[in-house]
């Protein structure tokens, strides 16, 4: 890691752990906890359209499925929310897998279909499956998170352990980028025939950063779903999909940092007219 690359991660370290002292109105820190949560979907959004060049229009679905097994696997069968977090990061990789093997052979338009179309089959199935989800009346009692007997149960707790989540993220993705796989990803964003051609195995490292991207929205989910406390179908429908894949656009298309930035304007630009 580049010395520029330290200064940025410890800067942001510093920031995030700063904040507190300036900020005291619980909506602002509510503000902040939602651009944190954006910006991991947006974090992961971003290794597969900016840097592999596929575009998704799934990911508001994949952050639900990240919700509904936390949700569910606490509230309903009485899981750990730590194990039911693995479990549905698990289990929403697994998804991601199964519905990205056969939709990233498509390509443009075709792709975006896909993804849009697999998108509104799980918000159907999040308001009808009401035995479980408790359909479109929501699902309530989450429990929140805790870590030996502290609990993540106010907006300022929520607010270290989200940005702790972002800040992973980000290590891991610059990691991954600056390695042979990143290489990868460039060359496929570039031309997918002339990678091929100089055997790199573009269906392979497609479907693998398509699963890892909806990895990261299902992480993001399950923070959602316990600082929340909870969860309805509303909030994963297809507007979410849209908004992160602009907020992967207005902060930069391959850059990260950019990705913090475009959570950041966008979540408090509609903030700011939902007061207004």
């Amino acid at each position: 890691m580049k010395r520029r690359d330290i200064l940025a991660f410890v800067t942001l370290a510093i920031v995030i752990g700063l904040i507190p002292n300036f900020v005291s109105s619980k909506y602002y820190f509510i503000v902040l906890n939602v651009i944190g949560l954006n910006a991991i979907v947006v974090i992961g959004l971003n290794l597969l359209i900016g840097y592999a060049g596929q575009i998704s229009l799934g990911h508001a679905a994949f952050f639900g499925l990240g919700s509904y097994f936390s949700g569910v696997l606490t509230v309903n069968y009485g899981w750990s929310p730590w194990v039911a977090m693995l479990i549905g990061m698990l289990a929403t990789g697994a998804v991601a897998y199964l519905v990205g093997y056969p939709s990233l052979k498509l390509r443009g338009h075709y792709l975006v279909m896909a993804t849009l179309a697999f998108s509104i089959i799980v918000y159907i199935l999040m308001g009808e499956l009401s035995y479980f989800t408790g359909g479109h009346d929501g699902l309530i009692g989450i429990e929140p998170l805790s870590i030996f007997g502290y609990a993540f149960d106010s907006d300022l707790r929520n607010f270290y352990l989200i940005w702790f989540f972002v800040f992973i993220c980000m290590i891991l993705s610059y990691n991954l980028l600056y390695s042979r796989v990143g290489r990868a990803l460039r060359a496929i964003h570039g031309s997918e025939i002339a990678s091929s051609s100089l055997g790199v195995n573009t269906q392979s490292y497609k479907v693998k950063i398509f699963v890892l991207s909806a990895m990261y929205a299902s992480v993001s989910g399950s923070l959602y779903a316990h600082y929340i406390m909870f969860i309805s179908p509303s909030t994963y429908d297809f507007y979410y999909s849209i908004q992160v894949v602009t907020m992967v656009i207005v902060g930069g298309m391959g850059s990260l940092w950019g990705s913090i930035f475009g959570a950041a304007l966008l979540t408090t630009i509609s903030e700011a007219l939902h007061v207004a």
